[in-house]
């Protein structure tokens, strides 16, 4: 098995070094610039976050001009990648790093988990890409590839995978490893050919409270206020108070006599 385990690890990091995506994201070890690269790339193509994310570094470089800024330019760099509450998430978390850490991300696992919204993935990533460190980094394409090449059960738990995973990081070579798995998915082994489904799958976007929700976000960006009742005549059959009740609690936006405006 040790064997099998070393062929693998080579084939994938030959391959790797043959073929591997130029990506801006692999030409930093930059932590920052990691974690603005992992918010950015949740549920969405990563050729598509690349002039998004280009921007961001441009106008945010660090922490602390992400934690400063107004979340009508936020939003504006986010406009057109959906998923809005995740910039205003990332800049509470800009704004504990510069507090409490002194700008400087911390490097252990716990204590970037105690961090606003960074779970298990986003924590594991940043150590991986920004350190090389033996830490597995596991999405749910990492999972099928790992599942597919080490001939594993798809019932493994997470828990089992990631035990499982890290024991097969070639040493210091934990950054070049997970690049090279995310691009074996990409290019080589997909859902179809594999056959090996994933644990849970995105809802349609066409009629749901995202299309809603994000429809407003992209308004208020380019108008800077929108009524209620035109959101309302956009999507008819949506509960759109509902929604956009939501969005006032999360405080992305405020609303004032069904006039709604970006929160400040």
């Amino acid at each position: 098995m040790s064997q099998d385990i070393t062929n693998i690890q080579n084939n994938i990091l030959s391959r790797y070094a043959k073929n591997g995506r130029q990506l801006p994201r692999r030409e930093t070890s930059d932590p920052y610039a990691i974690h603005i690269s992992e918010v950015m790339l949740q549920q969405t193509q990563v050729y598509r976050v690349i002039p998004y994310f280009h921007r961001r570094m441009k106008d945010f470089p660090d922490y602390q001009t992400l934690a400063k800024a107004s979340k009508s330019d936020l939003l504006r760099h986010r406009s057109g990648l959906g998923f809005n509450s995740r910039v205003v998430r990332l800049q509470q978390c800009a704004q504990k790093i510069v507090t409490q850490y002194n700008s400087q991300v911390p490097r252990t696992r716990v204590e970037l988990m105690n961090l606003p919204w960074i779970g298990p993935y986003t924590s594991a990533a940043i150590m991986a890409f920004a350190w090389n460190l033996w830490v597995p980094v596991i999405d749910t394409n990492i999972r099928r590839v790992l599942i597919f090449l080490f001939k594993l059960p798809e019932t493994i738990t997470a828990k089992a995978l990631e035990t499982f995973a890290q024991t097969v990081i070639p040493v210091w070579k934990s950054r070049d490893r997970h690049n090279a798995l995310m691009d074996q998915w990409a290019l080589l082994l997909t859902a179809r050919k594999t056959k090996i489904k994933p644990l849970s799958q995105q809802s349609k976007f066409e009629g749901s409270d995202r299309q809603v929700r994000g429809w407003t976000m992209k308004q208020l960006v380019k108008y800077w206020n929108i009524y209620m009742k035109n959101i309302e005549e956009e999507f008819p059959h949506k509960e759109v108070k509902k929604i956009i009740k939501e969005l006032q609690k999360e405080k992305l936006i405020q609303i004032k006599k069904w006039i709604i405006s970006i929160a400040e």
